[in-house]
């Protein structure tokens, strides 16, 4: 008699069983009961809210030393140009300028670029010259473009990427995976091209970036070379599988190099480069003289921490939109920014009557 009637699990489950055999209504009366008492539907305990969940067993890097090796960078370039370079090109035929930058005997470099597109890797490194692309790594993405053995091994053939855990990096100090591989790629004269973002814009507009690309610029000493791409969200947004052609016009803008000054903190670092890629993205719409003179009234407030923008994103913040319903403006017809500059109009420029 006392076992049936004591408030032990064992004793709790058996009740359940037999509200359940009773009907339906007798169940879930007692499945609510023990929700009440802090049990789940099954009768067990539940883990206290403070405690920390158990992390996810630690998983061997993906390992692409193989792809860097000279078998493979011939079938690379061999795919590269004869399949992907004119399949992309026929279907974006994409703008490229500031080339010139790249021209000349220079070490390695990060190249920083915004992200919308799944083509943006293919289309920046075809719109690199060829023995600058031949030295280019990419930092993909750990969960997403490494989670199967197949994807892996197709993302580091085709375009010499390498694992970088997204999770890291959020905070100071914090370090994702692949920082020390890129590090270490640097060192051996490898240029690394990285999505400081983090991940493809959702609605064309360039988010807030991450300190691990500026970080990395300025634990080796490295020029930040930055990349703007534009109209690659409207031919293949987040979602869509094909691209669609003739969406919008494609342009690849080559920026020239951002060194770190002396002294210069990370923060500090990757908000010039954020400056650096909205002025490049600013040409197309506003000319170069506009997106000049947002630059110039850039500098008179740099942005802080406290100022940052939402990861509602910066262009965004200054009124551009979706690429895909653009508005029309004075001197811009790309978003609504003219010509006092896409900085001022993003809370970059004087603040005050």
């Amino acid at each position: 008699m006392t076992g049936g009637q004591g408030g032990g699990p064992g004793n709790r489950a058996a009740r359940w069983l037999g509200g359940a055999a009773r009907g339906s209504g007798g169940s879930l009366r007692r499945d609510l009961a023990l929700l009440r008492q802090g049990r789940d539907w099954r009768g067990r305990a539940r883990p206290p809210r403070g405690l920390p969940p158990e992390p996810y067993p630690a998983r061997a890097p993906f390992r692409t030393a193989w792809a860097r090796s000279a078998p493979a960078a011939l079938a690379r370039d061999a795919l590269r140009t004869a399949v992907l370079k004119p399949l992309l090109w026929v279907h974006a035929r994409p703008m490229v300028t500031g080339r010139e930058h790249l021209v000349g005997p220079r070490g390695p470099v990060v190249f920083v670029a915004n992200h919308a597109s799944h083509l943006d890797t293919p289309l920046i490194l075809g719109a690199l010259p060829g023995p600058v692309a031949a030295r280019t790594t990419v930092g993909a993405a750990a969960n997403h473009f490494f989670a199967s053995r197949l994807t892996g091994v197709t993302t580091a053939l085709l375009f010499n990427a390498f694992p970088v855990d997204r999770r890291g990096g959020r905070g100071a100090g914090q370090r994702g995976h692949g920082a020390g591989l890129a590090t270490r790629l640097i060192g051996s004269g490898w240029n690394v091209l990285l999505f400081p973002e983090g991940s493809r814009s959702r609605d064309g507009s360039m988010s807030w970036f991450r300190l691990g690309a500026a970080r990395l610029c300025l634990d080796t000493g490295v020029p930040a070379v930055p990349v703007a791409v534009r109209g690659m969200f409207a031919a293949l947004p987040p979602g869509n599988v094909l691209p669609r052609r003739d969406a919008a016009p494609v342009s690849v803008r080559f920026g020239r190099p951002v060194v770190a000054r002396p002294g210069e903190t990370a923060p500090a670092f990757r908000d010039r480069m954020m400056r650096e890629v909205n002025a490049l993205w600013a040409e197309t719409g506003v000319g170069w003289y506009g997106a000049l003179r947002g630059a110039v009234e850039a500098a008179d407030a740099p942005p802080t921490p406290a100022a940052a923008p939402p990861a509602a994103g910066v262009r965004r913040a200054a009124g551009c939109g979706s690429p895909r319903a653009p508005r029309s403006g004075r001197g811009g017809a790309a978003c609504g920014v003219g010509r006092t500059g896409l900085a001022r109009a993003a809370g970059y420029g004087r603040r005050g009557g």
